[in-house]
């Protein structure tokens, strides 16, 4: 995963790009930078004082884009907060749903990389994941069934895996059934308390080999 592609700013080019019916911009460059200027602030505050809390004013006064242009980009919080949803549940499937050949062919090697893949994916858009955790309770409904959806997706890659062990033969037939929904929690732990990590001075490849240890430990033979 090469993380200088995965900028805010590239992150918002999909998302006009997926959104350009609506938005109301002509000039794609400068609605990239606008839209830049507006998700960084919205997660920043969205983490600060949370985004049920943030109004569209604090949007304006931290992203320092009047109320008229940020209605150019969006006609509402909530359809802000499913563009980003969208993205994360993007960026996930763009993630996950292409491991390398050598990889795919191994229920092992799969199972490791993804884990893997999921957090470094993670620490490089950190505010995204946060903010698709930690707001989904606020959202409206059909936001809120994103935010699960996006959980379900990321849950459904492992399971694949580990019914593909399953049937090979290489994991074992008591194999917890609910392994990859408690890997889930694994990978939430690491950008959800990433501050707790760092005053433990441990790093993301030692968080990724833990995890992959833990699950492995699960399902391989002794």
């Amino acid at each position: 995963m090469d993380s200088t592609t995965l900028t805010t700013e590239a992150l918002c080019r999909s998302i006009l790009e997926r959104h350009h019916d609506t938005i109301q911009i002509q000039k794609p460059e400068f609605a990239i930078r606008k839209l830049t200027r507006i998700i960084t602030a919205a997660l920043d505050l969205a983490n600060a004082k949370s985004f049920h809390g943030m109004s569209l004013r604090d949007l304006s006064a931290a992203s320092g884009i009047s109320m008229g242009g940020l209605y150019a980009y969006f006609d509402s919080k909530t359809t802000l907060a499913r563009m980003i949803l969208e993205e994360v549940t993007a960026q996930v499937r763009l993630a996950l749903e292409a491991p390398p050949a050598d990889v795919a062919d191994d229920p092992v090697r799969h199972l490791e990389w993804l884990i893997d893949t999921h957090i470094r994916l993670t620490e490089i858009l950190q505010p995204w994941f946060v903010f698709s955790f930690m707001e989904a309770k606020h959202f409206p409904r059909s936001e809120r069934r994103l935010a699960v959806d996006n959980e379900a997706l990321t849950e459904d890659y492992f399971a694949r895996v580990i019914e593909r062990g399953l049937q090979q033969g290489r994991f074992r037939p008591d194999t917890p059934v609910l392994l990859a929904s408690l890997i889930k929690p694994l990978l939430q732990e690491w950008y959800i308390k990433r501050s707790k990590y760092r005053r433990r001075n441990v790093s993301m490849e030692e968080y990724s080999a833990s995890v992959q240890a833990i699950v492995l430990r699960s399902c391989l033979p002794a």
